[in-house]
């Protein structure tokens, strides 16, 4: 134990043997503030003190080399007041230190905070927050999302779950958590200068003036210090009272008026679901982590001064001098936490770490064909023609054979008109209709609460989606183009897609995540219309990706995508290639050969299955998709006049890229062309090549991509991307 810690705890214990004993004049049931009765208040210091007691041990383990983690609480511990004020039921997304919170909920919720915690430090496959891979603030029964966000990424998540909340109580949808639940969402001094914490209070605050319920108590626990960068002074109060439609209230330092204070503040955003900003001061005791020199950057002064600001001995002078407890009972109960910590960290051998790939990867996506042909079913309407208004899908749109996006249209409300819990949101997908109208008459059809307009701010519209879904909603959330996710992706990499990881599998964040994407060889937009780079999203774990190509298969690929969310809970991502969204030629005008009929019921497009084109016999296999099966249709067509047959596989699915299925098709023809119109440094050429070669293709194989470059806008635009003489000419080399 380092010399900080002990010091601490020397005044922890100097500070309880000056106390008066035998004075404790109230009863347990005596009321110190409405609500607020002795004997809870007495569990309270308990449940701080048990946290103290847990960060100590953390110290230990690590010192012992048993532990894996020391940021601690201390300093913190007054975040107890707040669980307290709230229910078990109260969906919470927590700041990291937090160890006083999770103590007083896990008491509520009759669970057993010690065991799991240590559990958690020593990473035990055992422990049930997140099944030992990582330490986190969780659990299912306590509804404790789990957190690992030190910048208050989980904000807009939190103001989405708020909202979805709201949104159930007004649509009638069942709930997880009583339709009077209050999110709550907590986060350090220097987190709240982050752009996501910003875009988590503007999108609550916005809900709030546009009218909508917005249940969410902001807790910001005020310690001073960004690890070594301090806080200026006045700087939490100045921020969280520039906010319109948000209450600040800064909680006082006394027992009472603090209680007064933060359960009035829990009680207005049940009643009211308005959100409201709690200004918690704490103090950080023990530096930033176990690693951290404090000293290296703080005076020996600053650091005293800090330790005569810590909250457990004071709550324990402030309830002796109410007569709520004396110097002997506090310190019974110091010494009963003491012994239930070490006895947990003493049983705790032998541990069962996670010891295999197999094990870590368990709780990161799950999958199953026959389940998600089973949900394609279940949902399909039947007569469709009832969920339309009286018309079938393709007679909504427009007759005779129809293009992607009128496919995707229909597509979109076939789903929301089976799912009674699902939901399109994102910024002009309602009124307007989408900028390419694939949205166009959903909002008319179903309303402003399932097709929802949301303000201008992709990690917001991630936060809701995120917020939606763990409500027990199916979120389709769109964003205009694919340039735009790269404002937001943290909200699917560090958000969204570790949920499920960091649960356990215990929390989901199933949803469909929309956008137009890749490049129109007409350079329309330039760049910010044209990003055909999916490196940054094949990256994600756990995260699905699929690209239709034409209108037919767009249907089948949100039926299996939205399927896969339902049953499994999982992430897909659909990019829309934006050039074949209205595209109806493929060879020349008016042959209408990129349009089709609508899907039978039932048709899916599984992982793992690709699409097929041209004739046996082959002796170059062109493997692609989306805007590069058309081009490669029409390569293809001009190999075949020079005496060079040729097939086309659609992959369909970027994550997991079909290799295996490419592979068998690929081993019949023995030269494959993989035609990828992403950039070379940021596309799924390379892994598509390296995976046959490591499965064992021995025939030749070879790639087409665009430059590393952005697009340019106007005429220059096609200079950098896949062009069709490009992808004929590398055939031609191929098979020669």
């Amino acid at each position: 134990m380092s010399d900080r810690v002990a010091v601490v705890e020397a005044a922890l214990d100097a500070a309880l043997d000056v106390l008066p004993v035998g004075h404790a004049r109230l009863g347990p049931e005596h009321e110190l503030a409405t609500g607020l009765r002795v004997a809870e208040a007495v569990e309270l210091w308990t449940d701080m003190a048990r946290s103290r007691a847990l960060d100590v041990a953390a110290r230990r383990m690590k010192a012992a080399g048993t532990g894996h983690y020391t940021i601690s609480s201390a300093g913190h511990e007054r975040t107890s007041l707040v669980a307290a004020a709230l229910r078990p039921t109260d969906p919470a997304l927590l700041h990291y230190r937090d160890g006083g919170f999770v103590m007083t909920r896990h008491r509520q919720a009759g669970l057993d905070p010690v065991t799991a915690t240590v559990r958690a430090f020593a990473a035990d496959r055992r422990e049930p927050a997140s099944g030992g891979r990582h330490k986190v603030w969780g659990s299912a029964p306590a509804w404790i999302v789990p957190q690992t966000s030190t910048i208050a990424s989980h904000l807009p998540k939190a103001t989405g779950l708020a909202l979805a909340i709201d949104r159930a109580t007004r649509l009638g949808w069942e709930l997880p958590v009583p339709d009077d639940a209050v999110v709550v969402a907590s986060m350090g001094d220097a987190s709240i200068n982050h752009a996501s914490a910003l875009s988590g209070v503007n999108a609550a605050v916005y809900g709030r003036r546009r009218g909508v319920g917005v249940p969410l108590l902001l807790v910001v626990e005020d310690n001073g210090l960004g690890i070594s960068t301090p806080t200026p002074s006045g700087w939490v109060e100045a921020w969280g009272r520039s906010w319109p439609h948000l209450e600040y209230l800064r909680v006082a330092d006394d027992l009472r008026t603090a209680w007064h204070q933060i359960s009035t503040a829990v009680e207005r955003v049940r009643d009211e679901r308005a959100p409201v900003l709690l200004h918690l001061p704490t103090v950080r005791l023990w530096g930033h982590a176990g690693s951290d020199v404090e000293r290296g950057y703080r005076s020996t002064e600053e650091i005293r001064a800090d330790e005569q600001r810590d909250p457990l001995p004071a709550l324990a002078r402030e309830l002796a001098s109410l007569g709520v407890a004396d110097g002997a009972t506090l310190r019974d109960r110091l010494a009963e936490v003491r012994a239930e910590v070490d006895r947990a960290v003493t049983t705790l051998d032998p541990v069962e770490p996670l010891t295999d790939r197999e094990a870590v990867l368990e709780s990161l996506a799950e999958h199953d064909d026959r389940r998600v042909q089973a949900w394609v079913a279940a949902a399909d309407p039947g007569d469709r023609r009832e969920l339309h208004d009286g018309l079938l899908p393709e007679e909504v749109s427009q007759p005779g054979r129809r293009t992607l996006a009128a496919h995707t249209n229909a597509a979109l409300r076939e789903v929301l008109a089976a799912d009674p819990r699902s939901l399109v949101l994102g910024e002009d997908v309602g009124r307007k209709g989408g900028v390419y109208g694939v949205t166009n008459g959903l909002q008319q059809r179903f309303g402003p609460h399932r097709v929802v307009d949301t303000l201008l701010d992709e990690t917001g519209i991630l936060g809701a989606a995120q917020g939606a879904a763990l409500a027990g909603q199916l979120p389709i959330a769109e964003i205009q183009y694919l340039a735009y996710l790269h404002n937001a992706i943290d909200q699917l990499r560090g958000e969204a897609a570790s949920t499920r990881f960091f649960s356990d599998g215990a929390f989901t964040t199933p949803m469909v995540l929309r956008m137009a994407s890749f490049a129109d060889p007409q350079g329309f937009g330039g760049h910010f219309h044209n990003d055909h780079a999916v490196a940054a999203l094949r990256e994600i774990p756990g995260v699905a990706i699929c690209v239709p190509s034409r209108g037919d298969q767009a249907v089948a690929l949100l039926r299996t995508a939205v399927a896969m969310a339902r049953a499994h809970g999982r992430i897909v991502v659909v990019l829309e290639p934006t050039a074949l969204y209205h595209r109806r030629d493929l060879f020349e005008e008016g042959d209408e050969q990129w349009t089709s009929d609508w899907p039978a019921p039932g048709t899916v497009a599984l992982p793992g299955q690709v699409g097929l084109a041209g004739p046996d016999g082959a002796e170059v296999l062109f493997v692609t998709a989306g805007n590069g099966v058309p081009l490669s249709m029409r390569a293809s067509a001009r190999l075949a006049e020079e005496g060079v047959p040729s097939q086309i596989v659609d992959v369909r699915w970027l994550q997991p890229l079909p290799v295996a299925a490419v592979r068998h098709i690929a081993d019949r023809v023995g030269r494959v062309v993989v035609v990828d119109e992403c950039r070379a440094s940021g596309g799924w050429a390379d892994a598509m090549v390296s995976g046959l070669v490591r499965s064992g293709f021995t025939g030749a194989v070879t790639s087409v991509t665009a430059a590393d470059s952005y697009v340019p806008i106007g005429p220059a635009a096609p200079t950098v991307l896949v062009s069709e003489d490009e992808v004929v000419d590398v055939a031609r080399g191929i098979v020669q």
